[in-house]
């Protein structure tokens, strides 16, 4: 009977023609491990049979026989790549633990709970809540005493705000006057023409007299 393989659900194939190497991924943060990469003896052995080929001048039947064993030992289920796989399990299994709450497997550096033996989602660190809740409740305190200051008292709040020049449509940002050009950024009440009240319009709507 063969040795039974263990494996977990965290765990990506980055296993090629030359040889295997495995990925496991923290199931929490993202963050994950490589396995060392296992140079895959076969295909050793097959570039062999290619030398042995062109000395005996059976190229092709070397090359099938090595293509057969390279699919043979690379395949899911080989011998080869269940003991790979194996030995990628026990490089990494030092980095991860599983928790028994979610069954999830996780980093032990970043996301794993030492004092409770199970993960942060599990059973968050106290320390760490404690200051993400304190920060929370800073940044709201900030907000609500923000809105106790007067923040308009030097502000002209009657007059209409522009954001751009009427006369040559430069970018302003308050004030009376455009910096680019020095036109008036009051808004004109009434027509120059016939007298209309024009609003915020840029041409009377009487007569057509620009603002």
């Amino acid at each position: 009977m063969e040795a039974i393989v263990p494996f977990t659900d965290n765990v990506n194939d980055l296993s090629n023609e030359n040889g295997y190497q495995f990925e496991f991924v923290c199931e929490r943060c993202g963050n994950g491990y490589r396995s060392p990469f296992q140079r895959n003896k076969i295909t050793a052995g097959k570039g062999l049979l290619r030398a042995f080929g062109s000395l005996t001048s059976s190229v092709g039947a070397a090359d099938r026989l090595g293509n057969v064993a390279d699919y043979l030992d690379r395949s899911t289920g080989s011998a080869a790549k269940d003991k790979a796989l194996t030995a990628g399990v026990e490089a990494v299994r030092p980095h991860f633990r599983q928790c028994r709450g979610c069954g999830n497997w996780v980093c032990h550096e970043v996301c794993w709970n030492e004092d409770i033996g199970q993960c942060l989602n599990c059973s968050p660190s106290v320390a760490d809540e404690l200051s993400r809740a304190q920060a929370h409740a800073q940044v709201e305190q900030i907000k609500e005493k923000v809105q106790d200051v007067d923040w308009t008292a030097d502000l002209d709040l009657t007059t209409r705000a522009r954001v751009k020049c009427p006369e040559c449509s430069a970018d302003v940002a308050g004030g009376k006057f455009c910096p680019e050009c020095g036109a008036s950024l009051s808004p004109k009440d009434e027509c120059r023409n016939c007298g209309t009240d024009l609003g915020s319009a840029k041409f009377c709507p009487e007569c057509g007299e620009k603002a």
